[in-house]
Formats: structure tokens, C-alpha cells, sequence
């Protein structure tokens, strides 16, 4: 419990998090403060550039490569496929939501958020803690295997009028050449094919900011969680419930996952944390497309409004605890665990 406290106080006083409180803050007070929407999708896209090459590079350093990594991005895409699974259960029976918007919230919850996964990283890193550099590799895919299984879902569901299935369509190419799968894969690839030399090039550029190109991003998500903070009234205590346990659920799932992986308490974080958050930029593109019946104020007041605030100043820190207490770093998954801290000072 001290060590929970610990954590928590830490992240809750870290720049990320009170750069998210002061967005809240100055949305609730009607400030005039507001981050362009062109430089937020510019901060988006270059958070997902310089996580997926940072990564990459940390990669050539040869640690935990083979049936390891095979693995883990086999356990990536069975938890992406698996929990928008258990979501549409738990909202059909708990929440009694339709089949349509289900399957839309669900696909979801399997999906990540990178802006909570680079925030757990950089909170790892102030903290000293090592991690397996691969764990990026997964945050890549898992975008693509819960947008699939969401759509799937929904063919379960039929109009209460016609009777007929809501099947939407199945884009399979846009999903799989989404532009952040491409980013972060395409990035993790060239930080790969770099290594260090390329470090050493882009290092004032996906270094240097990346701290506070967070912050910044983070502000602007501050802002817009507290302005879309009215659409919470409409959507019922019991569908709100939802964006508050099913992080837990899927955290729970990935420290399972994790422990069988024998990752270390770094790499056991940061997939517990990929398992637990919920997606606000990819999947929400994905579900307007494919199927439009649902409504975007739900699955996005869930994912953006509730999970995500939820998770960057509550779930971080009792994740980490969580994996201190269920991961035991041995001399071999310490050896295999390696930071992007570390590779800093060895340069």
C-alpha cells in the first residue's frame, strides 16, 4: 500500500498529469486557452513517430530477440482480439446497449492509446525502471486485431425494425494501412535499420521534445475532456460504469499475459497498461466509417472522457504497483529489460 501511495503521488505530480489538470481546469473555467486542431494531430502523429523509432533502435541492441518477441506479439493480438470480446458481453448484459453501439464501444477496449502508453513509459523512465524495447512493437498491434474483432461483433446485432444484420463493412485495408499502424511500424522499422547512427541524427528531434511535446498534448487532451464533460449526462450511470472497470478487467488480462510472457515489471507495466486503456484517435475513425449507426458521442465520452483521465492519473500507478507485486525480475529478464533511460546514458 506505501508503495502504491508512493507511485500514485508521484505520477499525480509529474508534468504530464498536471498539464492534463491544467486543461481540465481551464476548460471548466471558460479560458479562452485552446490548442489548434492542426497542431494536436501534428503533436499526435509525432508522439507515435518518435515512440515507434526510439523503440526500434533500442531493438538493435540485441536484447530478448526470437521466440520471445514471437510471443508477445502473439499475446498483443489475442488481447486485442479477445477483449472487445468480453466488452460487448459485459455492455449487453450489464448496460443492456444495443448490439450496433456495443460492438462500436467494445472495439475500443481493445485497442490502445499511445498517449497513455508514452505516458507510462516516460513515468518508467524518471522512475529507473527497465523495460523490453519490443513492448513498442506492440502498441502498433494492437490497433488493427480489435477493430476487426468489433466489426465481427456487430454482425451479431439486427435492426429491431427489419431484422436484418448490421454487418457494416469490414475495411480491412484501411485498417491495416491505418496512418498510425504505418507510423509507428514504418518508424520502428527505419529506428531499427539506424540503430545508433540514427539515434544520433534524429536524437534533437525524437529525444530532446518528446517530454514536452507530451505535456503539450496532454494539455490540449485536458482541454478536451472537460469540454465534451456535458455529453457524461446523457449516457447513464451503468454505460459510464463501464469506462471505469473495464480498464481494470483488461488490465488484469495483461498482467496475466505479462507474467506468462516472463516480462519483466518495466515491460509487464507498459502491457498492462496497453491492455487496459481504450483508443481516441484510430478506432473512433474506424467505427465512423464502417459502421455510422453507432453513435460517436458514446464510444468517444467513454474512451476519451472517462477511461482515458481515469487511466493516466489512477490506472498508471496501480498498474505498476500491481506488476511490483506479481512480477519477480530475475537476472535473465533484467539482462533481457532494457530502458530508453538507460540507452541515454550510455551515450
Amino acid at each position: 500500500m506505501h508503495q502504491l501511495i508512493d507511485t500514485a503521488l508521484g505520477t499525480l505530480m509529474s508534468p504530464m498529469v498536471l498539464f492534463f489538470v491544467l486543461g481540465l481546469l481551464a476548460a471548466s473555467l471558460r479560458s479562452d486557452l485552446a490548442i489548434p486542431e492542426p497542431i494536436g494531430k501534428g503533436l499526435s502523429l509525432y508522439l507515435m513517430l518518435a515512440i515507434g523509432f526510439r523503440g526500434g533502435v533500442e531493438l538493435t541492441h540485441g536484447h530478448a530477440l526470437g521466440a520471445s518477441i514471437l510471443w508477445a506479439c502473439l499475446a498483443a493480438v489475442a488481447l486485442s482480439l479477445a477483449l472487445p470480446v468480453l466488452g460487448y458481453l459485459l455492455l449487453r448484459s450489464v448496460t443492456k446497449l444495443d448490439p450496433t453501439n456495443a460492438a462500436a464501444v467494445a472495439a475500443h477496449y481493445g485497442s490502445v492509446s499511445v498517449v497513455t502508453f508514452a505516458a507510462a513509459m516516460t513515468l518508467l523512465e524518471q522512475r529507473g525502471i527497465p523495460f523490453e524495447a519490443y513492448v513498442v512493437a506492440l502498441l502498433a498491434l494492437m490497433e488493427a486485431p480489435a477493430i476487426i474483432s468489433g466489426l465481427f461483433l456487430s454482425k451479431k446485432g439486427r435492426d429491431p425494425v427489419s431484422g436484418e444484420v448490421d454487418a457494416g463493412h469490414l475495411p480491412m485495408r484501411e485498417v491495416l494501412l491505418s496512418g498510425s499502424v504505418v507510423l509507428l511500424l514504418g518508424s520502428f522499422a527505419i529506428g531499427f535499420a539506424t540503430g545508433e547512427r540514427g539515434m544520433a541524427d534524429l536524437a534533437p528531434i525524437v529525444d530532446a521534445p518528446f517530454k514536452g511535446a507530451l505535456c503539450l498534448f496532454l494539455l490540449d487532451m485536458g482541454l478536451l475532456t472537460a469540454r465534451r464533460a456535458s455529453e457524461l449526462k446523457g449516457i447513464g450511470f451503468r454505460v459510464a460504469a463501464f469506462g471505469l472497470y473495464m480498464p481494470l478487467v483488461g488490465a488484469a488480462f495483461g498482467l496475466l499475459a505479462a507474467k506468462l510472457l516472463g516480462l519483466s515489471v518495466g515491460g509487464a507495466t507498459l502491457l498492462t497498461v496497453l491492455a487496459a486503456s481504450a483508443s481516441y484517435i484510430v478506432v473512433p475513425a474506424a467505427m465512423r466509417n464502417a459502421l455510422p449507426a453507432a453513435n460517436p458521442a458514446l464510444y468517444l465520452t467513454l474512451s476519451l472522457g472517462i477511461t482515458f483521465p481515469f487511466n493516466l492519473v489512477v490506472g498508471i500507478p496501480l498498474y505498476e504497483a500491481a506488476a511490483e507485486i506479481v512480477i519477480v525480475d530475475d537476472d535473465a529478464q533484467l539482462a533481457s529489460a532494457h530502458s530508453f533511460t538507460s540507452f541515454k546514458e550510455e551515450r
